[in-house]
């Protein structure tokens, strides 16, 4: 589908004020309630650009695709990062996704060549090799729990490709670790915990604790034994280039700085893709054309093989696929950055301190950029398609400088994993139509199960 840039000044900024808040709470109760609900009503029902409050902050909600390419672009300049919550911190740590300024900028220059695309194209085989091992254990007429199923495949790869190994017998535990972690953010985002200071310990923020306990004894574990051994052992995951990494004062990460982009690695890397892929299957148990589709390109690429990293181009449908997957529903669905003293946008000054949010969900489905915004259509993303899509109406991994480093690995990975598991196998998703369950990512409120049907 072709991508059109709106020019940002022929878009005006004329923020609008939103519903009414409650004292001191604002509208979080609202947002807390329906968060995407909320959202998609502040964009129909006041306009591209709306002020509301999250709690005491003023808020800046937006709407309109020019204005957020532009955000977005400016968040290292003239918006900040914002740090929304303590149990997102506790898992993260001081990694690239919290960090600010110069240290920011010296974590990047460290963490991207991990990631870059000649490190994923090697990543590449360790992915199919999972997915066939997942495939050859469904036999056909069994019933699956797609999520569980789609979150062990990836916690495999995630821990091949970043440990350089399967950790054995505690791999189990240290899934459940991060599964109780994960819903602990998830689970902050949504109710008052948000505002509570990090010495409150809450039953929910206590498992937390435990949990990333148990994480954390595991990678300072694998650290030491790389350190022990000279640190890469001519190995070529990623922890051994993290620890490998040197900035241009030929300064390496500490090991805490190891650790921290480790477990964000670890959290990001499995988790989205499992969830846009769960949600895959999903739309594809009620398309039937776009089934069958997928079914003819993979035999007319593949032949039966397995696909490789260069068959990734040659897989246009299975990529407009994820792409619109993506779309409908993006893991993360919302970003926020605050003003500092200066910002604008389209030439109109933000007060110092506001809070600025966009929100992938509402720009994905505006009928605007996307006519029959909640069908699954991947033809939609066709190069020949007649309806262009502004630059920035999708953005599933964010935009400017903070555009997800991982992005290329996590298109090639669900791109890959469907192709091999799809050329043995389709799910048929029990039918329902579920309302994501918001957390730190949106993730179906309750199991999908699905029957395999093996051909």
């Amino acid at each position: 589908m072709p991508v059109t840039t709106v020019p940002l000044t022929s878009v005006p900024l004329k923020p609008v004020p939103g519903p009414r808040g409650l004292p001191l709470l604002g509208n979080l109760p609202a947002f807390g309630r329906d968060p995407l609900g909320f959202l998609v009503r502040l964009r129909d029902e006041y306009g591209d650009a709306v002020t509301w409050s999250l709690g005491p902050r003023r808020s800046l909600f937006l709407f309109h695709p020019a204005h957020i390419a532009e955000f977005l672009a400016a968040r290292e300049r003239t918006f900040e990062l914002l740090e929304i919550g303590w149990a997102f911190k506790q898992l993260t740590g001081q990694s690239l996704i919290l960090s600010k300024g110069s240290d920011w900028r010296r974590k990047r220059s460290l963490v991207q060549p991990t990631v870059r695309p000649r490190q994923v194209r090697g990543y590449a085989a360790a992915m199919v090799e999972c997915a066939q091992a997942a495939a050859g254990q469904w036999q056909d007429g069994d019933r699956i729990d797609v999520r569980h199923q789609m979150a062990l495949l990836t916690q495999r790869i995630v821990l091949r490709t970043l440990f350089g190994n399967d950790l054995g017998d505690r791999t189990r535990a240290l899934s459940e670790a991060m599964a109780v972690a994960e819903h602990g953010i998830g689970a902050e985002l949504r109710n008052m915990t948000l505002f509570l200071p990090g010495w409150i310990r809450t039953p929910g923020r206590r498992r937390l604790l435990r949990a990333v306990a148990t994480i954390d004894a595991e990678v300072h574990r694998l650290i030491r034994a790389r350190q022990r051994h000279g640190g890469t052992e001519d190995r070529d995951d990623l922890l051994s280039r993290l620890l490998a990494a040197r900035d241009e004062e030929g300064r390496p990460l500490t090991t805490q700085e190891v650790r921290d982009e480790a477990a964000t690695l670890w959290a990001a890397g499995h988790e989205t893709t499992s969830t846009a892929l769960t949600w895959t299957w999903y739309l594809l148990s009620r398309s039937p054309e776009a089934r069958e589709r997928l079914t003819a390109e993979l035999d007319e690429v593949l032949g039966g093989r397995p696909p490789t990293i260069d068959d990734y181009d040659r897989l246009p449908w299975t990529r407009q696929i994820i792409k619109e997957a993506l779309r409908l529903y993006p893991p993360a669905w919302l970003i926020p950055a605050v003003a500092r003293d200066g910002a604008t946008l389209a030439d109109t000054r933000i007060p110092p301190g506001t809070v600025v949010w966009c929100s992938q969900w509402t720009t994905h489905r505006d009928p605007r950029w996307f006519p029959e915004p909640t069908r699954f259509r991947p033809e939609r993303w066709d190069p020949e398609a007649p309806d262009p899509v502004p630059d920035h109406a999708w953005y599933p991994f964010g935009g400017g400088q903070r555009t997800c480093l991982g992005a290329r690995f996590a298109q090639v990975e669900a791109a890959l994993l469907l192709a091999t598991l799809a050329q043995h196998c389709h799910l048929d998703v029990t039918p329902a139509a579920p309302a994501p369950r918001v957390g730190l990512l949106l993730q179906p409120p309750t199991p999908l199960h699905a029957t395999v049907r093996r051909h």
